[in-house]
């Protein structure tokens, strides 16, 4: 997690990543990859972009897959296609879940998202 704020208060926790800023947004919807991917990448956890297949770990939907749909910066949770639920009136929506409760299975291909060797770490990290 990425530290936004000094208090210690949860409150106040909360406040800093609901008030954060777009750019820096996108590291709160990384989630965990699937073991194999690890090995063959080199990280443990990567952005959650359209395209990649997840899998459920936690909630309701746990160990259900499905392609991810849409991204939600905003909210910070993910849409996944094949995790609906029926509303009152009938329709079927995706709920959204939150990155920690998925585990990436596999990614879609882009060479910018794999271009950090691996064992490297960014600047600042440790």
């Amino acid at each position: 997690m990425i530290k936004m704020t000094k208090s210690k208060k949860p409150g106040k926790q909360r406040k800093a990543v609901y008030q954060e800023d777009m750019h820096k947004r996108h590291k709160l919807i990384a989630s965990s990859l699937d073991k194999k991917l690890r090995a063959k990448i080199g990280v443990k956890s990567l952005t959650s972009r359209v395209g990649d297949t997840v899998k459920v770990m936690r909630g309701s939907h746990k160990g259900r897959t499905g392609k991810v749909i849409r991204v939600d910066y905003i909210e910070g949770k993910i849409y996944v296609d094949n995790i609906a639920r029926k509303k009152v009136s009938g329709q079927d929506i995706n709920p959204p879940i939150h990155p920690s409760n998925l585990v990436i299975t596999e990614t879609v291909e882009d060479a910018k998202r794999f271009k950090r060797k691996k064992g490297t770490a960014k600047k600042g990290e440790a």
